[in-house]
């Protein structure tokens, strides 16, 4: 028996060569699985940072209103703190997702309709969440220009 070829335990006989297709897929995969491992790390700095900062730093929990995030968002370097971890995270979850897809779904077409919800789903997702991180405004006008009502704006 040559190298290539692989005994079977059940029949006692040589199952044919195992052959691998030379596809642009195994380099996708490559980099899917290599980004799962990168990404993991940068999002495990990413959310202790967040964590520590929110519970930690301050008054803790107690602290965290609106006031808060309006303070934190305020500063450039935590919208793209924010950021960063909105675009990892679901990048992350939904590369994983699209690996249990791969591995649980049997007809192709079921593969196809299970991916095409879970990447609007995630383009909904993190443009909405970029929206909201870099247009927030804590202090909003009404429609004739007067600051609404909140206690959390200085007076105009």
């Amino acid at each position: 028996m040559t190298a290539t070829q692989i005994q079977s335990p059940r029949s006692g006989k040589i199952s044919p060569q195992y052959r691998r297709s030379g596809g642009s897929k195994g380099n996708f995969e490559m980099a899917a699985w290599l980004f799962m491992r990168l990404s993991g790390v940068v999002l495990v700095v990413l959310i202790f940072g967040h964590l520590f900062v929110n519970l930690l730093v301050g008054d803790g929990i107690h602290a965290i209103d609106f006031g808060f995030v309006a303070g934190k968002w305020a500063d450039p370097f935590w919208q793209f703190w924010d950021l960063a971890m909105l675009w990892l995270a679901m990048l992350h979850g939904t590369n994983g997702v699209r690996t249990i897809i791969n591995d649980y779904a049997e007809k192709d077409s079921s593969r196809f309709w299970l991916k095409a919800v879970l990447y609007a789903a995630t383009a909904v997702i993190i443009i909405l969440g970029t929206l909201v991180i870099f247009t927030f405004n804590p202090c909003p006008l009404d429609v004739n220009g007067v600051p609404l009502p909140g206690g959390f704006c200085p007076a105009a």
